[in-house]
């Protein structure tokens, strides 16, 4: 760095120079400059040191043309694996490929293939930090703002500004001074070469303030010295980037360059002043001063932050410059320092460090989590040793457990975790579904350790975990698996059932869902006002806002929630209650856990209570189908059945969302915590069945009761009922309660991402409950189970475009739970699904998939409706006084060419029609006929015309989706109900819907989002699934691949993007309910994943 007193005297020099430049001057340098500058688009595929998954648009610029090396920012390079392409200003793009990033400054260099750009003239952009001086004239050309070319003017006001503050948990520079001008540089233009108007890059522009228009330019002194090694390399060598070495030292800390005011104040002697200023170029302004130290580094214990630098080697030392230059020539030798603490001189001798060595270049991928040893940024940032065990991204078996981003793992298993060596082998003893202890701490609360519980990767959704190592030959980090194939966790994992590939099935005894990962976390901002340049997603267009909760991570954490439900079965009797205390009959153990009955607490509270079970719902974020909200849930279910082989729970589907995903149950009357799984998700109702195996709740068996369902008599307007619940503290609430209205419509728009809503239901109001977020059952005084007191999912609008998810709760009549649970209890015929073992027919549901709702026969009338219509619906439901409406058919049902939105169903088989129970029962007429065709026999009012249709129905499982791949980070799967009730599917043979996107992913790169369907690939149809796969697994690995969309709005779109099986392979979850198990299967990859 040049010392202040040449920075005084070239910016003179400058001023004059500046007077005779002209206009036609600097349009001859930008016409030399322009061309050689390039838009650089990143992808960083994973999480790694101080980045994060994401694509970024910013800039470079080529500074050595015969070797294809372009000069940008190190956090354009990215410490960990990036995908990255350049364009230059004619529109020709080609690969490029990390070749170089500095461990400390922002500077770093891709190289690319000479020969591959065609068409373009343009000449390397000739580095001279030397020219750089106060008063120069500046342009900064590059992709300012995501425009491809920008030049902004500006004048270089300092050239010793202090390194800028990123952010307290990211990438900052340090032991550098850097240049400032009022530029007003912003986003995207990262990279971009300070030019003056000769055409030399003076400086490199690396970030700027967001509240002025002060941009930042780091100097060019060490840039030219590792460009010129890697030249001399190359021409040594030959052009073979993992022979290139660039030796770079460091002591493990942090200095800052203070005035010499400041530096007597923290106590340097007169004589030494005088002594520096003697010898050091005049107009030197101050000194270098310790600001930190990293713990257990070579400095540590032998200098400490206030501390100044004098000499070293005998040198006098005050600029950052000459203090790296000694450093990166003394790599694993000894140097001497000479400081003064307070006034007193003293002398240290350290050995300086190789830069790289504490750099990490590998890092472990499993289940979502990318965990490597903790680099000198953060270690630097964080206060913490080089080389602990540093998670990156959580990923879903680490945040299932609340573990967060820059976490620094102590212990896992009961294992001390030194190194990332120590974390694999305590892994490769693990089988799948273990739950272990692991200590962490984090930099916020460094001096507690927490501990937490993490639950082995159970059911396979992700691969083995993946060890990847950066490669410098090819630009990519290859990856291998981490464990042996002999180890317990893989050894489980092909046993278990998870890899089709491998053709197993798992073991019968395995039936719960048990544990994955959740994925990002949200950033913190240390210093708000200035960031990097690199321009984040600055082509996105607006159609992933669906996708936005991947990031944001809306949690739905309620402080009170259930969700209850009663059963057929009973182990205890009221006059067991009534004499104050339960009796089981079973166990001693069993009887002294169960939970004592408070005296102040109702009748119905105490018989329900053992019938309580609160819910904590996980869902793998690369496996969120059906347009899920979140990846979190709690609330509250009742168990409705209760055997020695199967137990049942029914609980709300703002709890349990979808199938796959990880569900714990705890309960009520017994102290433990146990699996379990979705085996019924009711495609209308707002309710889902949930089985756990009796067997694994030891004595408590005896102790949990199922609750006594009540479907008769209905529940009337003015009936007094008991609201009962569960604090999270597992701790019963009731009150009683009157209903209000026990036939109120459930009205819920469709979310901006369309997700399961409850449609065609009544549900009861109560004149009091606890609140919105506390969920229940509704019993009468003896605790029989009347209805469910659920949650519902809604989505609340603020003007044009906000939106923000919301619940709400009522309560939902027990009959419909009570018919599946008759039907599973008795085994109606269905498709068979494994549960707890054993083979069980699963009811089917027979639906007319049309939204409905009702309007007051008044209304009716004004319509057109005749008298004679309006005397017999209020003779046949005098309370209700309705009809029902068509808001809609189900793409792709079998009413959709017949009944039209408006359309008033009057009759079906001649019989009145006023409720929705009154369609469900016509439904259910037609499974009990043994000669059913499964057609209605309908009278509508359409448009002041009687008409009568003969309507078909539709048979729905409870599965839910049940399949689904992972295309280039993109998560598609057949369209859901929640999407086809949006009443349309593409004409283009339907298509496959693209539920969700991946950061970092090719989809991302280049906006392939969610809310659409896929409808053709390379000109091939793709109407379903099965399609889908054929005709992706024949598209190579780079590819680039023509996709035809539909978005929800109906708009159609032709867009292209480069596949890149390397990082994102092709693979696809099936469940197959005979097995009880999730299979995930490779479709195409570049190399084996062991998955």
């Amino acid at each position: 760095m040049e010392s202040p007193v040449k920075e005084e005297v070239g910016g003179e020099l400058a001023m004059e120079i500046e007077s005779s430049v002209t206009a036609e001057d600097w349009r001859r340098a930008l016409s030399r400059v322009v061309p050689a500058v390039a838009v650089l688009r990143t992808t960083a595929p994973r999480a790694f040191d101080t980045e994060v998954a994401g694509a970024s648009y910013a800039t470079g610029f080529v500074v050595d043309k015969a070797r294809g090396i372009i000069l940008t920012n190190r956090h354009v390079v990215k410490p960990g694996p990036v995908v990255s392409e350049a364009m230059f200003v004619n529109r020709e793009e080609i690969p490029v490929y990390p070749l170089y990033r500095d461990p400390v400054h922002d500077f770093g260099f891709f190289r690319y293939d000479p020969g591959a750009i065609k068409f373009l003239k343009y000449e390397e952009i000739p580095l001279d930090p030397e020219a750089a001086s106060v008063g120069l004239e500046i342009r900064v050309v590059g992709n300012d703002s995501g425009e491809k070319v920008s030049i902004l003017a500006g004048t270089l006001a300092r050239l010793d500004r202090e390194a800028p503050h990123y952010k307290k948990d990211g990438y900052n520079d340090f032991n550098t001074f850097y240049m400032q001008a009022a530029s007003g540089t912003k986003g995207g233009s990262s990279g971009s070469p300070v030019v003056d108007c000769q055409g030399r890059a003076v400086a490199l522009n690396a970030g700027s303030k967001s509240s002025s228009a002060s941009a930042f330019f780091l100097p060019l002194e060490r840039v030219v010295r590792a460009l010129n090694l890697i030249r001399d390399c190359w021409d040594a060598f030959g052009i073979k980037s993992e022979s290139v070495y660039i030796p770079r030292g460091t002591l493990q800390m942090t200095f800052q360059h203070k005035g010499f005011e400041e530096t007597r104040r923290l106590g340097l002697r007169n004589e030494t002043e005088q002594m520096v200023r003697l010898v050091s170029p005049a107009g030197e302004t101050g000194m270098l001063v310790v600001d930190s130290v990293v713990p257990e580094g070579p400095a540590h214990k032998h200098l400490e932050p206030g501390d100044v630098l004098v000499h070293i080697n005998g040198e006098v030392v005050t600029q950052f410059l000459a203090m790296e230059t000694l450093l990166d020539d003394s790599v694993g030798k000894e140097v001497n320092l000479q400081i003064e603490r307070g006034g007193v001189p003293l002398t240290v001798k350290l050995e300086v460090e190789d830069l790289h060595s504490i750099t990490p270049n590998h890092f472990l991928e499993v289940s979502g989590a990318v965990i490597h040893p903790l680099s000198y940024q953060q270690a630097r940032n964080f206060r913490f040793k080089c080389g602990l065990v540093y998670v990156a991204e959580a990923g879903y078996m680490l945040s299932r457990a609340s573990v967060p981003r820059h976490s620094i793992i102590k212990k896992f298993a009961g294992e001390d975790i030194e190194n990332l060596d120590d974390l694999i082998a305590v892994i490769s003893k693990l089988s799948r579904g273990a739950r272990v202890p692991l200590e962490y701490v984090k930099y916020t609360d460094r001096y507690r350790n927490k501990s937490v519980l993490v639950t082995i990767d159970q059911h396979g959704w992700y691969a083995p975990p993946q060890l990847y190592t950066r490669n410098d030959a090819t630009g990519l980090w290859n990856a291998k698996l981490a464990i042996p194939l002999e180890s317990p966790f893989v050894v489980s994992h092909r046993a278990g059932h998870m890899d089709a590939n491998l053709n197993s099935v798992s073991p019968l005894t395995e039936s719960s869902p048990m544990d994955l990962k959740c994925q990002h976390e949200s950033e913190n901002t240390a210093d708000g006002c200035v960031k990097m340049q690199t321009d984040e997603e600055i082509a996105v267009d607006g159609s992933h806002s669906g996708e936005d909760s991947i990031i944001e991570k809306k949690r739905r954490r309620v402080d009170e929630e259930i969700a209850a439900e009663g059963t057929i079965s009973s182990f205890g009797d009221l006059d067991d209650i009534k004499d104050g205390a339960l009796r089981h009959p079973s166990s001693v153990e069993g009887s002294d856990l169960a939970r004592t009955i408070s005296s102040n607490a109702s009748l119905a509270e105490q018989v329900i209570e053992p019938a309580l079970v609160m819910f904590e719902v996980h869902v793998p974020p690369i496996c969120m189908l059906d347009g899920v909200h979140s990846q979190h849930f709690f609330g509250t279910g009742v168990i409705i059945y209760h055997s020695d082989c199967l137990g049942l729970v029914a609980v709300d589907r703002n709890t349990v969302a979808v199938s796959i995903s990880d569900i714990m149950l705890s309960f009520a009357a017994y102290p433990i915590e146990i699996p379990a799984e979705v085996v019924f998700l009711h495609p209308v109702h707002n309710f889902a069945l949930v089985a756990y195996d009796p067997s694994a709740l030891g004595a408590g068996a005896s102790v949990i009761r199922a609750a006594k369902l009540l479907p008769e008599p209905a529940l009337r307007r003015g009936d007094s009922v008991y609201l009962v619940g569960l604090s999270r503290s597992l701790q019963a609430t009731s009150r009683k309660s009157t209903i209000t209205n026990p036939c109120t419509a459930v009205n819920i728009g469709s979310a901006d991402c369309p997700r399961y809503r409850a449609i065609n239901m009544e549900v009861i109001e109560l004149d009091t409950d606890f609140g919105s977020s506390f969920s229940g059952i509704l019993t009468d005084e003896q605790g029989r189970v009347q209805a469910l007191w659920a949650s519902f999912s809604t989505q609340l609008k603020y003007g044009c475009s906000s939106s923000e998810d919301h619940q709400f709760v009522r309560g939902i009549p027990i009959y419909a739970i009570s018919q599946v649970l008759e039907k599973i209890i008795s085994g109606t015929p269905g498709p068979f699904r494994l549960i707890n073992g054993i083979r069980r027919p699963m009811p089917l549901v027979r639906l007319l998939e049309v939204e409905l709702y009702p309007t007051l026969l008044s209304k009716a009338r004004s319509y057109g409706l005749s008298d004679n219509w309006v005397q017999a619906l209020a003779k046949k439901d005098p309370v209700r006084r309705q009809v029902l409406r068509v808001k809609g058919c189900l793409a792709g049902s079998k009413a959709e060419k017949l009944l039209e939105q408006g359309d008033m169903i009057l009759a079906i088989n001649k019989e009145p029609i006023t409720c929705f129970l009154d369609i469900e029962n016509a439904c259910q007429k037609l499974d009990q006929s043994i000669d059913s065709d499964g057609v209605l026999n309908m009278t509508i009012f359409r448009q002041g015309k009687e008409i009568d249709l003969i309507v078909g129905t539709d048979v729905r499982d409870g599965n839910g989706s049940t399949r689904m791949v992972n295309w280039c980070g993109s998560i598609i799967q057949d369209p859901h109900s929640a999407v086809r009730a949006l009443g349309f599917l593409p004409k283009e043979g339907h298509g496959v819907y693209v539920a969700r996107w991946c950061h970092g992913s090719p989809v991302h790169r280049y906006g392939l989002y969610a809310l659409q369907w896929i409808v053709e690939v390379n000109g091939q149809p793709t109407p379903d699934l099965e399609s889908f796969i054929e005709v992706v697994k024949g598209l190579e690995d780079r590819e680039f691949v023509r996709v035809k969309t539909v978005h929800l709005n109906g708009k159609p779109r032709v867009l292209t993007l480069k596949q890149d099986l390397h990082y994102w392979p092709t693979w696809e979850l099936t469940f197959e309910p005979e097995t009880d198990t999730w299979k995930r299967r490779t479709i195409k990859a570049l190399q084996p994943t062991g998955a």
